[in-house]
């Protein structure tokens, strides 16, 4: 068993040294949890466990049905651990140094074509008190290619409409200045007017972008419901989250010409390779072009 005053400890750690977000610290805190639970089935003392204890734990995770993706976060979590042990001098050797990641399947997420998109946008119904609102919400998912937790909690006073962007506070808390279309803010512009008569924010959530009809900011859940509600009246057969609009964002951008590297930017990647994953999404996208109007693929 970790004592609790190593967790107590490490969690500090995390929160004052790293910044990361609640919802990481939360991540990071239940891995621990299955990392300690495993020593104290097993008899193993954290200070002594070795490289082979790590991958008995590893393959035991595998063993209960947890995915390959979260077994990759729990192996990230053990390896940060065990760096906080010896930074802090509680351990000399660590053992996960060669802790390996799962590998994970290349994934590539689900993409709208511009005309879903103009299909989604067109079938919002202006005259509804959220009509405004939804239509605000789509045009700035797509139009900067936000996070769903970014959009969640867009702040009014972050915007600068007439300099055309806004300030974003991405993962971990970092700041970013992410670019709005003229699309976007025509959308926002409506919205705020509406907002003003039609809706009473509660306190606390004055500074909030978008809210909810009783006057409270909007949850990540809520997104989801209003994007799976809003496709399903443009007749959108795909399974589409809020994530999809980015992914979406991304890929056009790269269709266009984009640079890669400018596209990071935008999207607030920390790391190129987390960016890469468009250019199979646009190898995609150009072979299914060849397929359709290349001349030898119509004998």
């Amino acid at each position: 068993m970790i004592p609790k005053d190593v967790c107590d400890d490490y969690h500090g750690f995390l929160k004052l040294e790293k910044s990361l977000s609640q919802n990481t610290l939360l991540a990071y805190e239940s891995d621990l949890l299955k990392l300690s639970q495993f020593f104290d089935d097993n008899g193993i003392n954290y200070i002594s466990a070795s490289l082979n204890d790590l991958r008995s734990f590893v393959a035991m995770l595998s063993d209960v049905g947890i995915s390959v993706r979260s077994q990759a976060r729990v192996v990230s979590s053990v390896k940060s651990f065990y760096r906080f042990l010896i930074y802090t001098d509680r351990l000399e050797d660590d053992p996960s140094e060669l802790l390996e990641l799962p590998k994970l399947a290349l994934h590539l997420p689900e993409v709208l074509s511009v005309q879903e998109i103009n299909d989604i946008v067109n079938s919002i119904d202006l005259s509804k008190k959220t009509g405004h609102r939804n239509r605000a919400i789509i045009e700035t998912l797509y139009g900067s290619g936000l996070r769903v937790s970014e959009l969640c909690d867009l702040r009014i006073s972050n915007l600068r409409l007439d300099e055309q962007f806004m300030k974003v506070f991405g993962k971990g808390g970092k700041e970013r200045l992410v670019p709005l279309s003229s699309e976007s803010i025509k959308q926002i512009r409506f919205w705020l007017q509406d907002r003003a008569v039609k809706y009473c924010p509660q306190p606390k959530c004055e500074d909030y972008l978008f809210l909810n009809p009783s006057g409270r900011n909007l949850s990540r859940i809520r997104i989801f419901q209003i994007i799976k509600d809003l496709c399903r009246d443009a007749g959108i057969q795909k399974t589409i989250s809020p994530h999809t609009f980015r992914h979406s964002f991304a890929t056009h951008l790269l269709e266009g010409g984009a640079n890669l590297r400018d596209i990071q930017q935008l999207l607030g990647h920390a790391s190129i390779r987390t960016t890469e994953i468009y250019t199979h999404i646009d190898g995609a996208y150009l072979r299914d072009t060849i397929l359709r109007f290349h001349p030898r693929n119509h004998a």
